[in-house]
């Protein structure tokens, strides 16, 4: 059973398997360290799966994705600054303020085979980070047809 997805062990799914080895690390970490991790929603369609990481307030740049044969790694950092400078109210006095930060996440996913790793595409609008995983032409469920029997 996927990591990530903790479910009744009574009934794998897709979605399980396809996680990879992410879900321990949610599971088992305390309510504080979650808040930094984004919510990610997994699709799967005809065509293959998309994977929606909702990561308002960063910029296109702020992630890395990265792919390792079947493992997706995406990733982001952002560093805020805040500086104030000043005069103090008695004479000579100079005061400045500096406030920075830092935040960071990293998701991983195992991807299953039958994702065509050559072709995924990645995009970032309105604060979804949205990459396309096509599925390979010959796993692609294809459409039921007719077959006419012959005399």
């Amino acid at each position: 059973m996927n990591p990530l997805m903790h479910t009744n062990n009574n009934f794998p799914t897709l979605i399980e398997n396809f996680f990879g080895r992410d879900a321990n690390k949610l599971s088992n970490t305390s309510s504080s360290s979650v808040r930094n991790v984004p919510a990610v929603n997994v699709v799967e369609h005809q065509d293959g799966f998309r994977i929606d990481v909702a990561a308002p307030g960063l910029k296109k740049e702020d992630f890395k994705i990265n792919l390792n044969h079947t493992t997706l790694t995406i990733s982001a950092r952002q560093e805020m600054r805040n500086e104030e400078a000043g005069k103090g109210e008695r004479i000579g006095e100079n005061y400045t303020r500096r406030e920075f930060s830092y935040s960071s996440f990293q998701r991983t996913f195992t991807l299953p085979t039958s994702v065509d790793v050559n072709t995924i595409q990645a995009s970032y609008a309105d604060g979804i980070l949205k990459i396309e995983l096509p599925k390979r032409k010959e796993t692609k469920v294809k459409p039921p047809r007719q077959i006419e029997i012959g005399g």
